[in-house]
């Protein structure tokens, strides 16, 4: 038995999110029917992070148990290939591809072995409603202060009781983590906040997201933010980003 780490791109459009489920096609069963096909086994694919509906990923990693007498670079060709007829048969858009597979340890587990994850969001702020981009960034058409929102995303740095950015159903065992970085840099229309961290809270980048929103339209102050923090109550913060924004972008091991 084999393993490979995969790197996996997806558009998290079409998808209920990553993992499979009843409602739907999950990423992961399109990459396991793949696996399936091309290799006559039944494999188990397990992610570094679940990302839900409309989520993206640039750079997923994954691993999977093979049996078969494979080369890694055969393993990510075979995967492509297949993964064209299985998203075909399930009616849905070529939107998952395999950028990468490596042979690795049996020790090696994607989401047990990572110690960081970065996301970055992307707000298109202009008047205009997003066309080529529809469905990849969330349209704000307010003017925002991507500045006034990077000064007060400062005050989330560092360790903290995250309670008031997580979500309902959040299944960790403790709301305290460490954020390592939380950037907004504006690139013309485009407001980009980056996020990484070892781990983070259900639905906690969406969340940080869209109260920094409130910063960018001046609604709320830096204060405002180090408040809601502190008051560890989800009623304290600001609204939740929506999915189509956010992606994904690595995974360190």
């Amino acid at each position: 038995m084999a393993r490979f780490k995969l790197i996996i791109e997806y558009d998290g459009g079409p998808f209920v999110g990553w993992q499979r489920q009843q409602n739907g096609l999950g990423v992961q069963q399109a990459v396991e029917e793949a696996a399936a096909a091309f290799s006559g086994e039944t494999a188990t694919v397990h992610c570094a992070g679940r990302t839900d509906a409309g989520v993206h990923a640039l750079g997923q990693v994954a691993h999977v148990d093979l049996a078969g007498d494979w080369r890694a670079d055969k393993v990510r060709d075979a995967l492509n290939a297949q993964l064209r007829d299985v998203l075909a048969a399930h009616g849905c858009p070529r939107a998952v591809s395999v950028l990468d597979a490596e042979a690795v340890d049996d020790d090696f587990h994607a989401r047990f072995s990572a110690m960081e994850r970065a996301y970055e969001y992307r707000i298109l702020n202009r008047r205009a409603p997003a066309a080529i981009d529809r469905g990849r960034v969330w349209w704000m058409p307010r003017p925002l202060d991507a500045a006034a929102m990077d000064a007060a995303a400062k005050r989330l740095l560092g360790r903290h009781d995250f309670t008031t950015f997580r979500a309902v159903g959040c299944q960790a065992n403790s709301p305290d983590k460490t954020l390592d970085q939380l950037d907004v840099v504006r690139d013309g229309d485009l407001i980009r906040v980056t996020a990484r961290a070892r781990s983070f809270l259900y639905h906690q980048v969406r969340n940080m997201v869209g109260t920094l929103s409130l910063v960018g339209e001046g609604k709320w102050s830096a204060d405002d933010i180090a408040a809601a923090l502190a008051a560890r109550d989800r009623t304290a913060g600001g609204p939740s980003a929506p999915p189509d924004g956010l992606y994904l972008t690595g995974v360190g091991y």
